[in-house]
């Protein structure tokens, strides 16, 4: 993770605030999560997996950084539930949550898509992250301040040829941040979302295949490579930061140009 700087110095700091990065246990929400903490943020870790969460945990304390840990599956509301009240009883009430949990789109044809796979989409996108903003947001409105990023995808922007149940359930947490953003506002929430490119994680390497697929993936990027997950952090941190306060119902591209 980013070395440490004088926080308090920044004025994209988050001393004080209490982040919640839901998906963190590996790839774009380790790194939103470590870049949060490295910039004074106490950090909560949710994944449905224990090792990843204890991992990312660990790296961020070992640098100097203040993390807890919360397991649970996002499509298991009353589970949910439960760990974000444990972890909020140790870290504090949310003030930023990043919707970050989602799975892979797999490149399938629509007469390819069963319905457990389209469930399973949904369920975590499109159902885990409304309901994970909703057990957040009383404590934001109490405090009349917020922030919640979503992240979407530059498919659920511009569309994708054989991953249509990735792209709409990306596109409907667009509906979202739209909505919420003319919702929350007069609350001192802002919502706003991240819609990556292509991000080289263990996540999309599996679905990009081979080096030559790889090498090919890129060339249509009109910046030359393919983006790395702290690309994105730093995207979801600005927009988090009191210096994007006027910015709400956004859509950042974050692509290297791709979806021009």
């Amino acid at each position: 993770m980013p070395p440490f700087a004088d926080a308090a110095s920044s004025t994209a700091n988050f001393i004080g605030k209490t982040i919640l990065v839901t998906g963190a246990g590996s790839g774009m929400g380790r790194s939103h999560a470590e870049l949060f903490a490295t910039r004074g943020g106490t950090v909560i870790i949710h994944d449905v997996t224990a090792d990843g969460v204890h991992e990312t945990v660990g790296t961020i304390k070992s640098a100097g950084g203040s993390a807890s840990a919360m397991v649970a599956d996002i499509r298991d509301l009353p589970a949910f539930r439960a760990a974000l009240k444990d972890a909020t009883a140790v870290a504090g009430d949310i003030d930023i949550i990043v919707n970050n949990a989602g799975v892979s789109g797999r490149r399938k044809l629509i007469e390819e898509i069963t319905e457990d796979e389209w469930d399973a989409f949904m369920a975590v996108h499109v159902r885990g992250t409304f309901f994970a903003t909703q057990a957040v947001l009383p404590a934001m409105k109490a405090k009349g301040w917020g922030r919640i990023i979503n992240i979407s995808s530059q498919w659920g922007v511009a569309g994708s040829p054989s991953a249509s149940q990735y792209a709409g359930a990306k596109a409907a947490l667009i509906g979202y941040t739209k909505g919420w953003a003319k919702e929350l506002a007069s609350f001192g929430i802002t919502v706003n979302a991240v819609a990556p490119g292509f991000i080289l994680t263990p996540m999309t390497f599996g679905v990009s295949g081979a080096p030559d697929r790889l090498k090919q993936r890129t060339s249509v990027i009109p910046a030359g490579r393919h983006g790395e997950a702290i690309d994105i952090s730093y995207a979801v941190c600005w927009l988090a930061s009191d210096e994007a306060s006027f910015v709400t119902g956004h859509v950042l591209n974050s692509s290297g140009g791709e979806v021009i």
